[in-house]
This record gives structure tokens, C-alpha cells and sequence, in this order.
């Protein structure tokens, strides 16, 4: 599985942005889908998930009420819009994709099998 994240930029704090993950190689439909980010010098941290038919979310609690996943299975495609953007949201933002049948939704790193290459996102104060 390809994963091409896209949609980061610059952006003034309690502003918006929506990233896109496209897929290829293989259909995404059927496997938990996530998101992540990391900034300089700290560790990859969970940001959201989403079920394989999207009607089970997870989000990290500092997103929550501000960040929303969602996926188009027909065009093998998830998305994360984020909303009112703080500077603690600055990072480099990567999808990635958790194989295998069943697999609920995941918050580590090494759950996920395939990455995409990351697109940044700065939130300006």
C-alpha cells in the first residue's frame, strides 16, 4: 500500500486546514485508517482513527471537539479536517493504514502497517 498525505501549509492560529491521504496499491476499505504527528524532537503521537466503515472515530484528547477524520472508501481516500487551529498543532502530519481483518482502533505507531510520507502543517500565533 502507497499512502500520499497532502493539504498541510501555513496557517494563523483559530484558522483551518483539511489534509487528505490518498491510497493506492491496494483498497483501503476494509482496514482502521489513522493519523499521526510529530514534531521536532518529540515522539510520533497519536492525532486520530477511523474504522473501517467510519462509524467508529477515535481521537487523541488535545483534537477532540476541534480535529474530525473521515474516509471515502469508493475513492480509497481518508481525510482530517482541523478546525481552529492552535501552535501546538504545528508538526509534520502522516497517515497511515492498520492491515489485517478485525483489527480494532489503534493509538500506537506500531499498530500501523504503512505510512505515507508526512505533509506539514505550522500554525502561526
Amino acid at each position: 500500500v502507497q499512502l500520499q498525505a497532502f493539504g498541510g501549509g501555513l496557517v494563523q492560529a483559530g484558522g483551518s486546514l483539511r489534509l487528505s491521504c490518498a491510497a493506492s496499491g491496494r483498497t483501503t476499505s476494509n482496514y482502521v485508517m489513522g493519523w499521526f504527528r510529530q514534531s521536532p524532537g518529540k515522539e510520533r503521537e497519536f492525532v486520530a482513527a477511523i474504522s473501517r466503515s467510519g462509524g467508529a472515530t477515535l481521537y487523541v484528547d488535545s483534537v477532540k471537539g476541534r480535529f474530525t477524520i473521515s474516509r471515502a472508501n469508493a475513492k480509497n481516500t481518508v481525510y482530517l479536517q482541523m478546525n481552529s487551529l492552535k501552535p501546538e498543532d504545528t508538526a509534520v502530519y502522516y497517515c497511515a493504514v492498520r492491515t489485517g481483518i478485525g483489527m480494532g482502533l489503534g493509538r500506537w505507531p506500531y499498530e500501523y502497517d504503512y505510512w505515507g510520507q508526512g505533509t506539514q502543517v505550522t500554525v502561526s500565533s
